[in-house]
């Protein structure tokens, strides 16, 4: 089996959960991830034991430049080796989990006569998983409602594969807060800008830290690697309550001590709120494409599961947001209700068993 996608966090660690799941579904299984040349699964996947292989591929910048220009180029190019590789390894089926390597591989997959499996995690789709979808044998979603996107004899409703260390976070509370070196007497808000961090997010806490002190509030602080020497230098002053990470491996941890969360909306950083069950306010990027983050937001909003705050109004508000949000006890309890109701543990298990039902099923009408 081929897994293919990558370029955020976002993408590859579904993609891993899913792996895993096949694994633990049969050992035999053989697995390849195929990724984007210089993104960062190239690193991650190799780390969590899976070998990948990468492809020659980018995204569309929003302004003229040479990568542009070489776009076209760049998918011919990928197109070809992605069908080399999957001859090469005898693929039975090819998995897209997002990202720009998924699209020149399931086409070529497509085109090869392998079946498609697509992973989407966002509440809107893509133009890409769209285009791919029409020759998909099935289409594991996370929201429902998604037909207008999507046939809906080829949709199954499996939620978002997550890492299995969040599933039980309350038991780990008192081992986190140790873990951190923060105090367990104090109310603690955690901060996820995503895998790359958020720039909005980051110049937001940064200019809060003092109110967050009046408060003695403590804060737990993802930064992504290019905020992080500024948000090092700025929580100085204040470093008993504030810890600054460039990137939290322990988001079990994380989670375990947080009694609020500021965070992206992207669909992995969803699913993990849901089934960890952690009161949150949302601020979408607007840096993704068809403003997927908004949308997912909305999804929670919507269902008055999590509280929102636009990019463009989090320097004047979020801070205030969340302390006011850390105060509220009665909305906090009805976010972890209603967030609590929308958590799918069984994703990757469930996508697992499709995978393998549709490898089945293809086998069976060739006889």
């Amino acid at each position: 089996m081929i897994i293919s996608g990558g370029g955020t966090g976002g993408h590859i660690y579904p993609a891993i959960a899913i792996a895993n799941a096949l694994l633990e579904k049969d050992s035999r299984t053989e697995l390849l991830f195929v990724g984007a040349e210089d993104r960062m699964e190239m690193q991650k996947v190799p780390a969590a034991g899976f070998k990948i292989e990468g492809l020659w591929i980018s995204g569309i910048q929003r302004r003229l430049t040479l990568d542009n220009l070489m776009f076209p180029v760049k998918v011919v190019s990928s197109v070809f080796k992605a069908k080399s590789i999957l001859k090469r390894f005898d693929a039975d089926i090819a998995i897209g989990v997002g990202g720009y390597a998924s699209f020149p591989l399931l086409f070529a997959a497509n085109m090869s006569g392998i079946p498609t499996l697509i992973q989407e995690q966002n509440s809107y789709a893509g133009v890409t998983n769209k285009f791919l979808a029409k020759k998909a044998k099935r289409i594991c979603v996370a929201y429902p409602d998604m037909g207008k996107f999507f046939p809906v004899d080829k949709i199954q409703v499996t939620g978002n594969p997550v890492r299995k260390d969040i599933l039980e976070v309350a038991s780990k509370r008192d081992e986190a807060f140790k873990f951190f070196g923060l105090d367990s007497n104090k109310k603690t808000i955690l901060s996820i800008g995503g895998s790359l961090g958020a720039r909005t997010i980051n110049e937001s806490l940064a200019a809060g830290l003092e109110n967050f002190a009046k408060q003695d509030v403590q804060l737990l602080w993802q930064t992504g690697k290019g905020y992080h020497e500024k948000a090092k230098a700025a929580a100085e002053p204040y470093s008993k309550n504030v810890k600054v990470f460039d990137f939290i491996y322990m988001m079990d941890m994380a989670y375990a001590l947080a009694d609020v969360v500021i965070s992206r909306a992207g669909a992995l950083s969803i699913s993990e709120l849901c089934l960890v069950k952690k009161p949150t306010v949302l601020v979408p990027s607007p840096n993704v494409a068809e403003d997927h983050q908004t949308k997912n937001a909305m999804a929670l909003v919507n269902r008055e599961a999590a509280g929102i705050i636009k990019d463009t109004e989090a320097r004047q508000t979020l801070v205030a947001e969340a302390l006011k949000l850390l105060k509220d006890t009665d909305r906090q309890n009805k976010y972890k209700k209603n967030i609590a109701a929308l958590a799918k543990p069984d994703a990757a298990k469930e996508i697992a068993e499709t995978v393998i039902q549709t490898i089945e099923q293809n086998r069976a009408s060739k006889k």
